[in-house]
């Protein structure tokens, strides 16, 4: 089935994921004909497999349920109002129970005073949910605080995993520093071995594991535990697809010093990362303005995880559609078009939204399907090396560590500098007609891409891997009014995002390798900022992969 397992590192993650469970969630059919019926009407069936994030199994009352593939890992406090030991009845207070009576262990046999914290009472949103109301009560930014309050999935008790040595917003033990979270890793891992209590189970139920893909805080202490979490699975799973999304938070937030130690703790991930996983994706909100079609709360987690979980979701759309559904594409494909010369994992992230629905934003140029909203978005046709260029400017939202694209209205006008492109993915949902791709058949069209990708190899022009599909993003009712009324009025939107990996990249990492020089211990510093270095010479224009020789000499 090619299942896929998410693994999600701090309360930041958990708000993206919790926006891109729901996503999931909505895409279930529940038909009322027979399925014999409902086999003759493909509209019926969801074009999601739902087999590749889900797993089937019993729920609380003994009904067959399916639960996300899923690992959550957060702080104390974290978890909000729902329940850490998931639907299992009795558990904390079982637990409880033999504390009290002396049995934990043997080690105390006085008596034991339990002192609990009040529980987070449940957001009047889950209530709504639980009484079965078909419009729950609306969520605003001053009414949520944690990601289970607007969550709309059930998932199973083995999936949340409560870290207790630090709670969530203390100022008394922050959980900052990069090496906060590999300390806590170590010892946790020491005590009992993490993939034998978390992951071992789910990876060993599933028939044909694709991969396993990471979300986590990258510029805190959530990015040290990631690095060692990733570098056991990478020593345990071998050559498995590994895709891991590094939240950072966009440039101006917050004073000084904590930006130089965000910028840090950033730069020690993506080094320590990008070496052990198939693709390192940052992903921070722009730090200029955004495109006028959006508006959000910059201090709002639940509105700034729904814009970047709409990039996540749609971008890995491609790889849990059914036959029918879309142009497919395994993890591994993408990283084949990405990774072009088997040093090149980081990669960037673009996204534009549009609204077929909204003709105030489309215009004919020349005979052909434009976007007003996307400079020069003319998208008919194959694209060569200048045309993608071009498109790729026109992706009004970029999320490559906060930078925003050169196109961007609130730059200051300056002549841009080429941007060599080494490889290039791109998924398009909504109406094909306004996006230049024919929908046809997945065979045909994957006999061409091999052709496709020996030509431009051997011409030295980027790889360009395209999927297509036309089920458009939901907007729920989880989900923050982000997007200007004329989307909204569908509930539906049309989204293109990217994955690239270009000579960009080496701009940040040398950013990064001059702060390190600056804010770096002197033991680490000269291995953190040498392997930085090598890291952006991958990047650098003009630069070509000694293992692409055809030389033996």
């Amino acid at each position: 089935m090619h299942e896929i397992l998410t693994l999600q590192f701090g309360h930041r993650a958990n708000h993206l994921c919790t926006h891109f469970w729901n996503a999931q969630e909505s895409y279930f059919t529940y038909p009322t004909s027979s399925p014999s019926e409902q086999q003759q009407h493909n509209d019926d069936i969801s074009p999601v497999d739902h087999d590749i994030h889900w797993r089937a199994g019993i729920g609380p009352a003994g009904e067959d349920t399916y639960t996300p593939r899923s690992l959550i890992y957060d702080l104390k406090g974290g978890f909000g109002g729902m329940r850490v030991d998931g639907w299992e009845q009795g558990g904390e207070e079982s637990r409880a129970r033999g504390v009290e009576s002396g049995n934990e262990d043997g080690v105390w046999n006085g008596n034991v005073s339990i002192l609990k914290a009040p529980p987070v009472p449940q957001s009047d949103y889950q209530r709504g949910l639980d009484a079965g109301l078909a419009v729950p009560t609306r969520l605003t930014v001053d009414t949520v605080r944690y990601w289970s309050d607007y969550s709309r999935v059930l998932y199973h008790p083995k999936s949340s995993i409560q870290i207790n040595d630090y709670e969530l917003n203390s100022t008394l033990l922050p959980f900052e520093r990069w090496e906060s979270g590999e300390e806590l890793f170590t010892g946790m891992d020491r005590e009992v071995d993490l993939l034998d209590r978390d992951l071992r189970g789910w990876a060993e139920e599933c028939d044909a594991l694709q991969g396993i893909q990471f979300v986590a805080g990258a510029d805190d202490a959530w990015g040290g535990f990631a690095t060692r979490y990733v570098e056991r699975v990478r020593d345990e799973f071998g050559k498995l697809g590994i895709w891991v999304w590094g939240l950072e938070e966009g440039k101006g937030n917050g004073f000084k010093a904590k930006q130089m130690l965000r910028t840090v703790n950033a730069a020690r991930s993506i080094y320590e990362i990008s070496s052990h996983a198939s693709l390192y994706m940052p992903l921070a909100i722009p730090s200029s303005r955004l495109p006028s079609y959006v508006q959000l709360s910059r201090g709002s987690l639940w509105q700034t995880s729904a814009l970047l979980s709409t990039a996540l979701e749609s971008m890995t759309l491609p790889s849990r559609l059914r036959p029918g559904g879309g142009k497919r594409g395994r993890l591994d494909d993408m990283e084949a078009a990405l990774n072009v010369n088997g040093s090149q994992r980081i990669a960037n992230v673009q996204m534009s939204i549009t609204d077929p629905s909204a003709p105030k934003h489309k215009q004919l140029v020349d005979g052909r399907t434009h976007d007003g909203r996307m400079r020069g978005s003319n998208t008919n046709g194959q694209l060569n090396e200048d045309q993608f260029l071009a498109r790729d400017a026109s992706l009004d939202m970029d999320f490559f560590c906060g930078e925003a694209p050169a196109t961007s209205t609130n730059v200051r006008a300056q002549k841009p500098k080429r941007v060599q492109v080494f490889g290039h993915v791109e998924s398009v949902r909504g109406n094909l007609e306004n996006t230049g791709h024919t929908g046809r058949d997945q065979d045909e069209e994957e006999d061409e891409v091999g052709y496709t990708r020996k030509r431009r190899r051997l011409a030295a022009l980027p790889l360009i891997e395209k999927y297509h599909s036309r089920l458009r993003f939901p907007l729920l009712d989880s989900f923050p009014d982000i997007i200007d009324e004329q989307s909204k009025q569908s509930q539906m939107i049309d989204v293109q995002a990217s994955l690239s990996t270009t000579s960009r990249v080496s701009g940040r990492v040398k950013s990064l390798q001059k702060v390190v020089g600056t804010m770096v211990g002197v033991e680490e510093r000269e291995a953190l900022a040498n392997g930085l270095g090598e890291i952006g010479e991958h990047y650098e224009e003009g630069w070509i992969s000694g293992s692409d020789d055809d030389s033996d000499d």
